[in-house]
């Protein structure tokens, strides 16, 4: 028995959804426990390329039980899209291998319309949201007006919530964003029509963790984004609106964190991020062109271009101090393939001074200078080596840079997209 969450260390697209499909082989239960259809996660799977935006990629696995938990927050008509798509393809979505915490918000048309029209009121600055309307649910949700899944399930109770909302959610959108107000018979009507198609999945999903866990299965936690876009820790305001961080696991799936006993933390060989904040080791050379281009850096969620950079240690360092990380995992070190030397921000300067922690006013952190040690790069193709001691040395001496800098161990290097191109030291399931 083991339940292990997976983490982001930077903003996210560190590639994690590669390693819960390969970790997936492994484990009984895949939990999604935060974020919405915001996040992406690329998968290959019999020659095809999925997307998976609200599902966990423990899918595509006959015998996996997928849970999405309370903590996030579900666009029903992307779920449901999202179980077409998968059904039209031979793959199984059926109630029981997929369930949905009754707990869990809905986003819903009023949120979308809200991120939308604030992000166009706001101009130059504007946080740079994916305009899925995120950020709108989560404040509902902890204003307490929220609307869940299993309230759908519930027509009077469903009708009650929605005309008390939709009534002041108008009022804002024209009144003060200029928007067009929504139809309550429009609402209501095509939430009562996904409320019929999701019924068969929504259930008590903390419940059904316990009881999994009682049975000694083995239990892998997914995670959206990254630890820099957490609402609490991150580069605030230019965070996401939940908690990416490994403790956001616990609350936002239903599980004490005694029963946790594993966290690794995903890292890109590099660093990129999407959308506005500051970023210290962003390149807007040749080299941050070669990263973007080489490493696919365009989101699977909007299609952006991602900005690039050197790996950024001091927020590598935050995410192992924040999560507790007892792992990592390196992606896409194929990509720093060519590129010599290569640097690492080991810390700061601000005015003067050094900081070797990310300091709290964004104002301050938006002028940071990195401090780099440059280390030797390589020029070999290292994509189809399947052992650690075959990559080249300088390789192998960036690897355990990371390591001696962090204090953390790494024990999955990904030099490629697909599941085969990928070097496990340590399977967090078999130790």
């Amino acid at each position: 028995m083991a339940s292990v969450i997976i983490v982001g260390t930077q903003w996210g697209d560190e590639g994690k959804g590669k390693i819960v499909d390969l970790l997936t082989a492994y484990a009984d239960v895949i939990v999604r426990f935060q974020g919405g259809n915001n996040a992406g996660h690329t998968i290959m799977f019999d020659g095809h390329k999925f997307i998976l935006h609200l599902i966990p990629s423990g899918i595509f696995h006959e015998s996996k039980k997928c849970l999405i938990g309370n903590g996030v927050v579900i666009d029903p008509s992307v779920l449901l899209q999202e179980i077409d798509n998968l059904t039209s393809k031979g793959v199984s979505v059926e109630p029981g291998k997929l369930l949905i915490s009754e707990r869990a918000h809905l986003i819903m048309p009023y949120h979308k319309a809200i991120d939308l029209a604030r992000e166009a009121k706001a101009g130059k600055t504007k946080i740079g949201t994916t305009g899925r309307g995120i950020g709108p649910c989560y404040e509902d949700k902890i204003g307490r007006r929220g609307i869940k899944i299993g309230d759908i399930l519930d027509q009077d109770l469903f009708r009650a919530k929605l005309s008390e909302t939709l009534e002041e959610k108008n009022f804002y959108l024209e009144k003060y964003l200029g928007a067009e107000a929504l139809s309550f018979e429009e609402i209501f009507e095509s939430y009562l029509r996904m409320g019929e198609r999701l019924a068969p999945y929504v259930t008590n999903v903390a419940v059904e963790l316990e009881k999994a866990r009682k049975q000694g299965a083995r239990i892998l936690f997914e995670g959206a984004q990254g630890t820099q876009l957490d609402i609490d820790h991150g580069t605030y305001p230019f965070v996401t609106s939940s908690n990416t961080v490994a403790g956001g696991a616990c609350h936002g799936a239903g599980v004490g964190p005694t029963t946790i006993d594993e966290v690794m933390g995903i890292c890109k060989a590099y660093t990129t991020r999407v959308g506005g904040g500051p970023f210290p080791t962003e390149l807007s050379d040749d080299i941050g062109l070669h990263l973007r281009e080489r490493g696919g850096e365009y989101g699977s969620t909007t299609g952006r271009p991602r900005r690039c950079g050197w790996l950024d240690g001091v927020i590598l360092k935050e995410a192992v101090r924040l999560n507790g990380l007892s792992s990592l995992t390196i992606t896409k070190l194929d990509v720093l393939s060519g590129l010599d030397p290569l640097k690492v921000c080991v810390a700061y300067e601000y005015e003067g001074e050094r900081l070797d922690n990310i300091p709290g006013n964004i104002k301050v952190f938006s002028n940071l200078k990195p401090i780099y040690e440059e280390l030797p790069g390589w020029q070999e193709d290292i994509s189809a080596i399947k052992r650690l001691e075959d990559l080249p040395e300088n390789c192998k001496n960036y690897l355990k840079f990371i390591e001696e800098f962090t204090g953390v161990p790494v024990n999955i290097v990904s030099v490629g997209p697909s599941r085969n191109q990928t070097i496990v030291l340590r399977n967090p399931f078999e130790s």
